[in-house]
């Protein structure tokens, strides 16, 4: 199903070592909202979808790992040399016990990735108005991270991400209004 290319899908920079903006990054790893979640919604949620988008589910679905891989190259390079001080200064120190500077499946404030984060209701509409929620929270999320974030070349890619949000969500609005034409057409027999 997937040929991989051994390089990110944007290429991801970072000025310096900054264990807080880690921390804000990781919510798009492992958080509700996150890179994770969405990837695993819409691969999921492609088996109950009409074939006339079950395409768009899959593409985006994959490109979202894409966007997993690019968090945490950066969350990576962000921690990357930090002390043991750095991290607990960045409110890391619960992470750095468990993990030290491995990347972790879990939200900003600590709480690990739940399965509860993925909506699939089996209603094709339904599931579309929520996935397009989904990348407009996400569109959100990397644009107050920006806002705290004073790294340019972070910041670089970080627009990249929230743009493809934007445009997710987009392609997410067309499936709906095909299924919608679709489901009210008339029936003649």
């Amino acid at each position: 199903m997937w040929v991989y290319e051994k390089k990110l899908q944007y290429p991801v920079r970072v000025s310096t070592c900054n264990p807080k903006l880690a921390k804000f990054l990781i919510e798009q790893y492992g958080g509700a909202d996150g890179e994770l979640a969405a990837a695993l919604r819409y691969l999921n949620q492609r088996y109950t979808i009409p074939d006339k988008v079950i395409g768009l589910l899959t593409d985006i679905g994959t490109e979202e790992f894409a966007h997993l891989e690019m968090i945490a190259t950066m969350v990576y390079k962000l921690v990357k040399g930090a002390t043991p001080q750095q991290m607990k200064d960045a409110g890391l120190d619960p992470h750095y016990v468990n993990h030290d500077g491995a990347i972790f499946y879990q939200n900003a404030a600590g709480v690990p990735f739940t399965a509860s984060y993925i909506q699939a209701k089996g209603d094709p509409i339904a599931d579309l108005y929520e996935d397009i929620a989904a990348e407009e929270k996400a569109r959100a999320t990397y644009q107050w991270i920006i806002n705290m974030s004073d790294d340019p070349d972070l910041n670089d890619g970080l627009r990249f991400l929230r743009e493809r949000e934007i445009i997710h969500s987009q392609r997410f609005r067309e499936a709906v209004e095909i299924l919608k034409d679709e489901r009210d057409r008339k029936v003649i027999f």
